[in-house]
């Protein structure tokens, strides 16, 4: 059987007689993933502070209020973060397909008038009272769960034939289609892209995937086409500066915002467009503040630690793969393909590159419902570290006793 590494991005092939060597390292080797996380939460929080206060002091009459509620939405998220840090990720595998059923009923619940909540034109929320909670965020890592499970129980089929290559997609496709109705552009795409990589990975015959990459942009294309607000934001994103003060506004203040940063910034606090010239300074447009206030050295540090959370994700999926442990491979590796593609995107659509699109930067951007799925997603990637240095800490014990040189190396 073709395993998961048959790509190059989980690296070479493990052969029956070589068991990898998964060394401890020290206490910081060992938690750095952790660390990573918990410290692009708290840089995040400082940054929603700095870009909110402005926008909270005149709609909220405390310019602490957008804050304070995210330090709410992290704490929640550290909580159910705790409890799923202690479920077996074979747990996941058994339920997944339970699981992406109910959000698929969710995200139809959510099109259903006096349950959807409607904000700024997108239908994308649905309000429980105390809270809200977007749907489309849970639906992302469900996706990836679910697409675990089918690789490992159909993986063969995967390979040897469209049917099972296409089977998944008619799931994932109806999750887009729902997204597309709320509408929800950027959340499809994620889903869709993610998908595409995982099913890729797996080792789905490259004429089969080249096809559906094709038909997928036509389909996009006359998404775009038919949908006049989609064209607007196409048309702005070619040219933001031939309507600076209406289509393209959004645009062309991220970009003076980012032009403004410089090598090292105007200082934490010192952003002039967060007030009130940029729109959603503190969601999706948090990272132009970031480049303003702390300009190229601030950015680097934030593309260095999603950098590292994708590699760390990559290494244990194929750590995984070559244990045994497919569905955690899967699992890990779907989690690093979302976590970099969203914040590629994001910073993307800041800089210009890319269609504005309603994507948040993973756990730096205001919002409930992305930070506590996203607290589940890296909650999950810790259990899987932990389960994979504890099969390792199994294999050693059963190993005749090695020279300390053999016991030094990379941590997992």
């Amino acid at each position: 059987m073709t395993s998961i590494v048959s790509r190059t991005v989980m690296g070479r092939q493990s052969t029956a007689n070589t068991k990898p060597e998964m060394p401890v390292g020290g206490w910081l080797a060992s938690h750095a993933l952790l660390i990573v996380l918990v410290g692009l939460s708290l840089f995040g929080l400082v940054i929603i502070a700095s870009a909110s206060m402005p926008y909270a002091a005149e709609t909220h009459g405390n310019p602490f209020y957008i804050v304070m509620r995210q330090l709410v939405f992290l704490v929640i998220g550290l909580l159910v973060g705790c409890v799923v840090y202690r479920i077996p990720i074979a747990f996941w595998e058994r339920v997944a397909l339970p699981l992406i059923l109910v959000s698929l009923f969710c995200l139809a619940l959510v099109l259903v008038p006096g349950i959807g909540k409607e904000v700024n034109g997108s239908r994308r929320w649905i309000d429980l009272g105390v809270l809200t909670v977007q749907v489309s965020e849970a639906v992302k890592l469900l996706i990836i769960v679910y697409l675990a499970g089918y690789l490992v129980r159909r993986g063969e089929l995967v390979r040897e034939s469209f049917h099972g290559f296409l089977r998944p997609l008619l799931l994932i496709g109806v999750a887009s289609v729902l997204l597309l109705l709320e509408p929800d552009f950027g959340a499809a795409f994620v889903i869709v892209t993610t998908s595409l990589a995982m099913l890729f990975i797996a080792g789905v015959r490259v004429s089969q995937f080249l096809a559906m990459i094709l038909s997928l942009s036509v389909v996009g294309l006359i998404v775009i086409v038919i949908s006049p607000y989609r064209m607007r934001r196409l048309s702005s994103f070619l040219d933001p500066f031939s309507d600076p003060f209406d289509s393209g506004f959004q645009l062309t203040q991220s970009l003076i915002a980012i032009g403004s940063g410089g090598f090292s910034g105007l200082g934490l606090g010192g952003s002039v467009q967060k007030l009130f010239y940029l729109p959603e300074a503190h969601t999706d447009f948090l990272f132009a503040i970031l480049c303003e206030e702390l300009g190229f050295l601030g950015v680097l540090a934030v593309v260095a630690a999603y950098g590292f959370i994708v590699w760390r994700s990559f290494r244990l999926a194929r750590t995984a793969d070559e244990l045994g442990f497919r569905f955690a491979g899967y699992l890990a590796l779907g989690i690093g393909v979302w976590i970099g593609l969203q914040a590629f995107v994001n910073m993307g659509v800041n800089m210009g590159i890319l269609p504005t699109k309603g994507i948040t930067l993973p756990m730096m951007s205001y919002g409930g419902s992305s930070a506590v799925v996203f607290a589940i997603a890296f909650a999950i990637l810790l259990r899987i570290e932990s389960e994979l240095r504890h099969q390792q800490h199994e294999e050693l014990s059963t190993r005749k006793p090695l020279s300390k040189s053999h016991h030094r190396g990379r941590a997992i």
